[in-house]
Parts: C-alpha cells; structure tokens; sequence
C-alpha cells in the first residue's frame, strides 16, 4: 500500500501522516518561499510528512480571463529554487502529455487535474515518467470508476499511484464528499488522498469565478482523517483574499499549524 518517496512512506500503515500543501498557483516566488518556510518548519515540529503543492499553470479555469500562473518554463524554474531550499518533495499538475517529461525532471508526483483524470494520453505519459502519479478524482465520478484509471497507469508500466478524492458535483454549483469513497478507492491498492480545500469549492459560482467556503476545511479535514485517511491535500497562501485563483477555497496560512496540529492527533488516535 505505501509509496515511497524520499525518507518516507506515503500511505503506509506506519508511515504516518503525510500532507500534501501549497499555493494554488504560483504567483511569485517570494509568496512560496514563505508559504514552504512555515509549513516545513510546521510539518517537522509535528512529524508529519511535508510536500510542497504549487501549479504552474491552471488550464481548466471558469474565464478565459482567469488568472493561470506563470507557465512551465518560469514555473519549474521556480518550483526547482524551493525544492533545493526548503529540502521539499514537489508536486505540480500537467495538463498535456508532452508536458510530464519536462516536469518529472523538478517534481516528485505528477498530478493529473480532476476534469482531465480519464485523458488516457496524459495517465499513460505520466506514468512512463517513473515519477509518482496522483489522479484527482472527477467531480463527476464515482469512486468505482477510479479503478479504470489505475489501469492506465499500471498498464503504462508505473504502480506508483495516489487517488484522490476532491468532493462530487451535487447539483449546481456544490461539491459533496462521500465518505465511502475512501474505502472503495483503498480497495485498489493504493494511497488515498482527501483534499480538503477543493471539496469546499463552489465551481463557477460567482459568474466569471469560483466560489468556496474555506469555514468547512477543518471539518472536512479532521473527519477524513477519522475515517482513515493518512494524505491531506491542501491549497494554503499567506492571504487567500488576495490570491489570484481559488481564494475563497484556500486555508489561511496562519491557520494550517492548528489544523495539522488537530489532524495529527486524530491520526494518532485512529492508529491506536
């Protein structure tokens, strides 16, 4: 079941807990050192697994006019600087198959967007990278759909795979979580993820952006863990209000030590 990665074990029954966190995209690079800074100093204090989460570019905006990042080039440029300075594993998201050569060479986990999960051209040239997949699941599927995707990538040659769950459309506008899905993914022998800040989304909800509620994240968070859940996924920015992308989602960063704090003693609690 676990996945190792550096000097830890993502997913294993002993590897403890493991999170998952960073800007939604990359802004500047000050705004990630700073960001990478509290939260590994934060994740050590408590002994939880650390990897630093920022996105170089978000294709699958609401407006064409959204805000995407900075590109590729400039991007990996900049996600190499806090990897070297910081000691940190680096996850990043892809969007086309010629994307994931160039990237494997920064990241450590090459993450597949949720609306492009079933791409099998994007799965198979991730997995062909060596690097560790994680494949966010789409809004729109069930957990037992998931089991198709991981066929793509084994298929590829790579069975080193994260699923995460991410919440499901309900409706208009919302996103539920259904809990059940943690089991289910578990099933296919593989880590499974809960991000926290996506499942609070409002998709397009305010017209040319997206909405969200950040209130819930703690919740969200600490129940996950509850169930069972050892990887949590979170976009965190010293101030959400003013990010360019998915502020209404994101944890504040002066915020995330007494979540992790919590999370981690639940984590304890459920492994006793």
């Amino acid at each position: 079941m676990g996945i190792r990665l550096n000097n830890f074990e993502i997913g294993a029954e002993n590897g403890g807990l493991t999170i998952l966190a960073g800007p939604c995209a990359i802004e500047d690079i000050d705004i990630l050192r700073k960001t990478a800074d509290v939260l590994s100093e934060v994740c050590a204090e408590l002994g939880i697994n650390y990897i630093f989460k920022s996105s170089f570019d978000k294709a699958n905006r609401t407006s064409i006019n959204s805000y995407r990042g900075v590109g590729m080039e400039k991007g990996l440029e900049i996600l190499s600087k806090i990897k070297k300075e910081f000691d940190v594993p680096i996850v990043t998201d892809v969007h086309l198959p010629d994307q994931c050569a160039p990237v494997a060479e920064v990241a450590d986990i090459i993450q597949i967007p949720a609306f492009l999960c079933r791409q099998t051209d994007l799965l198979v040239a991730a997995a062909k990278t060596g690097k560790i997949v994680n494949i966010k699941k789409g809004q729109f599927l069930a957990p037992q759909q998931m089991k198709q995707l991981v066929k793509k990538v084994e298929e590829s040659g790579n069975k080193r795979i994260l699923l995460t769950e991410r919440g499901t459309t309900f409706g208009y506008n919302n996103l539920v979580v259904d809990f059940r899905s943690f089991y289910i993914m578990r099933e296919f022998g593989y880590p499974v993820v809960f991000d926290a800040t996506h499942s609070v989304q409002m998709p397009g909800a305010n017209g040319e952006t997206t909405g969200g509620d950040r209130r819930f994240i703690p919740s969200l968070a600490k129940a996950a863990v509850a169930a069972g859940v050892d990887t949590l996924f979170f976009e965190i920015h010293p101030n959400p209000d003013c990010a360019p992308c998915d502020g209404p989602n994101m944890l504040k960063l002066e915020d995330a030590k007494a979540l992790f704090t919590k999370c981690k003693e639940i984590y304890e609690v459920v492994r006793r």
